[in-house]
């Protein structure tokens, strides 16, 4: 693979995509199968692109290994989206009204939990906001509800840099995933919990498309005010196009999918992606000038957080970075500092680039 011509994109989403995807896509962009038309303009009931859904979801169930009892949509609306549509779907299977526990480990559980309290009790069963989002809560802290519909956390806080090293243990409550960004960066036991759910604009595709992985015996049980485009069970009884859906990200995620299947699959990029972060988190360690905050077992592989101990550096940091072809570091403005987001299409390369860069800037600094 060559990066000969392109920058080095530590975005934390949109985000860098491989080149054999962005090649592929650019060569069939006008004639798409031989058809003399782009697969932006054929509709989506059509039996070419029908073609191309199945394939995805399968792709999606053979990279996962996800059992025959879940069901796979292929959505819009983000996982802001899905905030609200979680409720919505799952809260009435609460035993005494509408409820559910969440566990609050950054940024994105927070916005989960906030939305939530709209449609039922949203009970925070645990927190880590005293500790600035730089840990995630000891399991026997959690206040866990006996009558819960379920319970929702984000397996990697894209924002903080924080990420569960396992999925957690909550019992017989149903267990709800939000993996917008560790969506296929390592191998993960689908049965473990009941939804998975996430965009795809960080490791699989394009901005647009949400994918939701929900367990079959949960459908069908929404409140009545859930709008169609958010009922599960509506989207599930119609292959995900109850509207027109996303078919460019659907497009692009299948290509995604084909060259994930080509690396090796989901083992072979778990690999190579803790190698990556491996190799940044023991510079970071080792130097005097930057730090990471976030407590060791906790830290997440897809999204390095860091800062200069010098803040004051910052501004000549990202102009300096930027100019050697290293961009999109800046930290989101809710953490500050520094965010190398290093997800699957990121190469070794960029890493190793990355770091010679910090440690030149701070030799000159």
């Amino acid at each position: 693979m060559s990066f000969d011509h392109r920058i080095f994109n530590f975005a934390a989403g949109p985000a860098t995509l491989p080149e054999e995807v962005l090649k592929q896509a650019a060569d069939e962009m006008l004639n798409w199968r031989g058809l003399g038309t782009s697969v932006l303009e054929i509709s989506h009931r059509s039996k070419e692109f029908m073609e191309v859904y199945e394939e995805v979801v399968q792709d999606l169930r053979s990279l996962m290994n996800i059992p025959s009892n879940y069901e796979i949509l292929l959505l819009q609306g983000g996982g802001l989206g899905q905030n609200a549509a979680i409720p919505m779907n799952l809260m009435p299977l609460a035993k005494n009204g509408p409820k559910a526990d969440y566990i609050v480990t950054g940024i994105w559980s927070e916005k989960s939990y906030k939305e939530a309290q709209k449609y039922g009790i949203a009970n925070l069963a645990a927190s880590s906001a005293a500790e600035k989002f730089n840990t995630i809560p000891p399991r026997n802290t959690w206040k866990l509800s006996s009558d819960a519909a379920y319970v929702l956390y984000c397996a990697n806080e894209t924002i903080g840099g924080v990420e569960f090293p396992d999925v957690p243990d909550v019992g017989k409550t149903p267990l709800v995933a939000d993996i917008s960004s560790n969506f296929l960066s390592k191998e993960m036991d689908v049965s473990q919990c009941a939804v998975w759910f996430g965009g795809v604009q960080k490791n699989i595709a394009p901005a647009g498309m949400t994918i939701v992985i929900v367990r079959k015996d949960l459908l069908g049980h929404s409140m009545g005010i859930t709008p169609l485009i958010w009922d599960w069970s509506v989207q599930a009884g119609t292959q995900s196009m109850i509207n027109t859906p996303p078919t460019f990200s659907i497009y692009m995620a299948g290509l995604g999918f084909k060259w994930l299947l080509g690396q090796g699959g989901v083992k072979v990029i778990e690999k190579r992606n803790q190698e990556k972060a491996d190799l940044l988190y023991q510079f970071l360690d080792q130097s005097s000038f930057y730090e990471n905050r976030v407590e060791k077992q906790y830290r997440s592989r897809m999204n390095v957080t860091f800062f200069l101990k010098d803040e004051s550096l910052n501004a000549e940091f990202l102009a300096q970075s930027n100019a050697a072809g290293l961009v999109a570091l800046r930290g989101h403005k809710a953490a500050g500092g520094m965010r190398a987001s290093i997800y699957n299409a990121m190469p070794l390369a960029g890493v190793k680039a990355l770091i010679e860069f910090m440690r030149d800037f701070e030799r000159r600094a």
